[in-house]
């Protein structure tokens, strides 16, 4: 689904991503660890054809992705830090008119069952610019998903959410996995990436220095194997 060859990214002389490679399959969800400035959302830009990489190659579905990057983005959903979202739209503005983009059918009602999805259906109407950082963050989840997107893209999605936000935005990343949705999800949350993702890779200067599966959700096991990485990070 997604393969990455020696990828690497230069920026302003310093070596930000240092030839990654990885390969993820079909309906993965997949957890990416590591501290401050390792290049995790740097790597996600890249998969988001949102930067070129200096070298290397992207396969997403067997298209390389220089050659390939307007119909690659069509199977993407990416939710960087920013929403992205219009402020002066509300929230079903915003879903319909991102899903005009992407050219999704009867997109209304597609729009308001996913606000219904995130917990919002009472705020249906109201400006975007009224809501708190979670309200921001779970129609921000919506917009990404609007298009059933065959790779999602997340970088800290959890950020600024409430436990019951939280538990909204897994049950919609594990319902996109059944439909066969891979998933890459910049994380700080260890709890969450053991909750929901099947695998980890840890990104320490911008390599990836350790990559696994995660068994029987397992917290533990992931804060162990990142400790033993992060020795002698200060």
């Amino acid at each position: 689904m997604i393969e990455i060859k020696n990828l690497t990214k230069q920026a302003d002389n310093k070596l930000i991503l240092r030839g990654v490679d990885l390969r993820v399959e079909k309906g993965e969800t997949v957890a990416i660890l590591g501290p401050n400035g390792a290049g995790k959302s740097t790597l996600l830009k890249v998969l988001a054809a949102l930067i070129k990489p200096t070298s290397g190659q992207v396969l997403v579905n067997g298209l390389e992705l220089k050659k390939n990057h307007i119909e690659i983005k069509k199977l993407l959903g990416y939710l960087p830090h920013s929403s992205l979202l219009y402020d002066h739209y509300s929230p079903l503005e915003n879903l319909v008119f991102f899903g005009n983009i992407y050219g999704v059918k009867d997109v209304e009602q597609k729009a308001i069952k996913l606000i219904k999805e995130v917990g919002l259906s009472f705020f249906l109407n109201e400006p975007v610019k009224n809501f708190s950082r979670g309200m921001i963050q779970r129609i921000a989840i919506a917009r990404a998903i609007v298009h059933d997107p065959e790779v999602l893209l997340l970088d800290e999605p959890h950020t600024g959410l409430d436990q019951g936000a939280i538990s909204i935005l897994n049950n919609v990343i594990l319902s996109m996995k059944e439909k066969g949705t891979t998933t890459l999800m910049v994380t700080h949350d260890f709890k969450q990436a053991a909750e929901i993702c099947d695998r980890v890779i840890i990104v320490k200067n911008g390599k990836i220095v350790d990559d696994f599966k995660i068994e029987n959700r397992n917290l533990g096991y992931v804060s162990g194997k990142y400790e033993l990485q992060m020795e002698g990070v200060s």
